[in-house]
């Protein structure tokens, strides 16, 4: 008798040529934030055809399938959202085809992250026909917005009763290694006040762009100074300005405010409180009187619905010796043939609401590499499908046997 091991590769390995052809499909599709609907129905129907128990789509319009119906719930998770194309003339090939090429698939979304619901809607499928599910209900979940508003498809699941997991799994791009936390971030403005007047007599008013210019020095050398607060894990927090605009009656007038828009990312031990007390105290923004803005998103998904929320997104690390990473090293090193990497994810993920925000254990590992998210080169190994497969397939019973909430 084989084991589950050789026998989940045996099954990986035949699915992978449905597996491609799911994500080429997804890839097809194009599905920026609140733009999800077309691919979140593709979605559905692999999950249909494939077998699951059940499939729902939620009032933000996730969409969420579950195989099994014992008492523990684990989700496995990824988001149906992509970045824009860009400027068009950086692809080299087309972004919405999925070519596939020397074993590799390209186009937008290949990496970051329909690879991991292409993946993981298998390995559940997978999971189900072996019977690696006693006292499991899995659910894949195909989440939206993520890229608009990290966590807030979680936060609707979690707030509004649509699932209660035990444990998470995100399928962000790992390149195949166990992801165990990452920085948290906020967006913050900061705005000074001028005064109007006409452009040929500079003087008689008060230039709202010359009030922001030592702003921006200083939080220039702020962002330096964040290395003294570096966590061994996650590294240092930083900050940088990711918009400056202004306003003005006319291009001859003296422009009368100024805004400049922040990415604050945020290690251990850093919160919104800590962030924002930091830009007040700035010398320059003090003596200009700058008032500084946490920001709020409030955009409606592909339904029609609203869900506002503050756009501060917690960090999150789940420890070493805790059973979810336990048992996400061991399917991975089952699907992997060797241990796997422990590690970090750079950007921003849906665990800043799973985990950051209401403590459920959550772990990372997926196919394709972070490097190629967000760029025109987005691809993913069609191999790192197969063996994503098999750890989504495993991991249910590994965390069962990790001793779960020890």
């Amino acid at each position: 008798m084989p084991s589950h091991a050789e026998s989940v590769a045996t099954l990986a390995a035949r699915y992978t040529g449905e597996m491609t052809t799911f994500l080429r499909d997804m890839i097809a599709i194009p599905s920026e934030s609140a733009g999800e609907r077309d691919v979140v129905t593709r979605v559905a129907a692999e999950m249909v055809r494939v077998g699951f128990d059940e499939v729902k789509i939620d009032g933000l319009g996730s969409v969420l399938g579950r195989v099994g119906s014992g008492p523990v719930v684990v989700a496995i998770d990824g988001h149906l959202d992509t970045v824009g194309v860009g400027d068009p003339s950086t692809w080299t090939r087309d972004p919405y085809h999925g070519d596939l090429a020397g074993g590799v698939i390209y186009g937008r979304g290949a990496s970051d992250q329909e690879a991991g619901i292409a993946a993981a809607v298998h390995g559940a499928r997978i999971a189900k026909e072996l019977g690696l599910l006693d006292g499991v209900q899995l659910w894949v979940t195909g989440t939206v917005m993520e890229e608009d508003c990290d966590g807030l498809c979680w936060q609707y699941i979690l707030k509004e009763g649509v699932l209660a997991p035990e444990v998470v799994v995100i399928t962000e791009p790992t390149n195949l290694g166990v992801y165990r936390g990452h920085r948290g971030r906020m967006e913050m403005e900061v705005r000074t006040q001028g005064l109007s007047c006409h452009g040929s007599a500079p003087e008689r008013g008060v230039n709202a762009v010359y009030k922001m210019a030592p702003i921006v020095s200083d939080i220039e050398r702020l962002n330096e100074r964040l290395t003294a607060d570096a966590d061994r894990f996650l590294g240092k927090g930083s900050v940088t300005i990711a918009e400056i605009r202004s306003t003005s009656p006319s291009l001859c007038a003296v422009a009368d405010s100024c805004t400049i828009h922040l990415d604050r990312r945020l290690t251990r031990g850093e919160t919104l409180e800590k962030a924002v007390a930091q830009i007040e105290a700035l010398e320059s923004v003090r003596q200009s009187g700058a008032r500084v803005t946490v920001l709020d998103y409030a955009r409606a998904s592909y339904t029609g619905l609203t869900y506002p929320t503050k756009k501060y997104y917690p960090t999150w690390v789940v420890e070493e010796e805790a059973p979810a990473v336990r048992a996400a090293v061991a399917a991975a090193a089952s699907a992997l043939g060797r241990q796997p990497v422990v590690d970090k994810w750079t950007f921003s993920t849906n665990g800043v609401a799973t985990c950051g925000m209401f403590g459920v254990p959550t772990v990372g590992f997926g196919p394709a590499n972070e490097v190629y998210a967000h760029t025109p080169e987005d691809q993913c190994p069609v191999e790192h499908l197969t063996r994503a497969a098999q750890f989504y397939a495993q991991f249910s019973q590994a965390y069962l046997s990790a001793g779960r909430r020890e």
